[in-house]
């Protein structure tokens, strides 16, 4: 994970006012904030099937369109994999990518080279981190250890701690079935945006809906719940019939 590898992608700045995520396509942003706060951590909760992934790359989306420089870690696809999702729903990162605004390293390298020994110590102290204005864990909680001892959970956000400190947001993707319980709910206390993802069955008909537990330092409107869902033709749309 060396930026060295890019030279388009250039040292980090602090960004002061935070990050907007807004669109011309959809109005989440809208519903939710305006601005992702800066310095911040943000933890986006959900189980297996919950749309971390689509969540979390809605908003990459938005915050490359809006001149953000992003740092994806994916522990679930390669690189290609999760380019191609991105383009599935109709956000191409092709010239992000060239331009250095957006960088992505997977546990599986570019096509399948899996390193099963990178942990999130690793991810943290890469130097990659220090060149972007966001960095996304999807999953975090894949490289976290099942169980920490009450040392290692306070070094663990001691470390995330500092990272933002410097000026930029990390958003932890995670599943509460696979990581230490106690951690998580240090992050949840600690964080400044939590996003629980909840699914439901209504009359044959899967709802999704963005719960916003917490959203400090929002710049607009924040709605205590946000429907949704992807259309192969249209991607990322917000259901205002759920929008509460």
């Amino acid at each position: 994970m060396n930026p060295e590898d890019n030279p388009l992608f250039v040292p980090h700045k602090p960004v002061e006012d935070g990050f907007p995520f807004d669109v011309e396509t959809d109005s989440l942003a809208d519903t939710m904030g305006l601005r992702l706060p800066n310095r911040s951590l943000y933890v986006l909760q959900g189980v297996v099937g919950g749309g971390k992934s689509l969540i979390s790359q809605r908003l990459v989306h938005g915050m490359l369109e809006n001149g953000t420089k992003v740092l994806v870690i994916t522990t679930e696809l390669t690189t290609r994999g999760w380019i191609e999702q991105m383009e599935a729903i109709g956000y191409g990162v092709t010239k992000e990518i060239r331009d250095g605004q957006l960088m992505i390293f997977s546990r599986f390298g570019t096509v399948a080279e899996a390193r099963i020994d990178v942990g999130i110590e690793d991810v943290l102290n890469s130097e990659a981190v220090s060149q972007a204005d966001v960095i996304i864990l999807d999953s975090a909680s894949a490289l976290m250890p099942d169980s920490l001892d009450e040392a290692q959970r306070f070094q663990m956000m001691q470390n995330l701690r500092k990272i933002s400190s410097e000026g930029r947001s990390i958003m932890l993707c995670v599943d509460p079935d696979e990581m230490d319980h106690k951690l998580l709910h240090s992050l949840r206390a600690s964080a400044e945006v939590v996003l629980d993802l909840s699914t439901t069955l209504i009359g044959g008909d899967l709802k999704r809906n963005i719960v916003v537990t917490r959203f400090l330092r929002a710049a607009g409107p924040v709605q205590t719940s946000v429907g949704w869902r992807v259309e192969p033709s249209m991607g990322f749309i917000v259901d205002i019939t759920a929008v509460s």
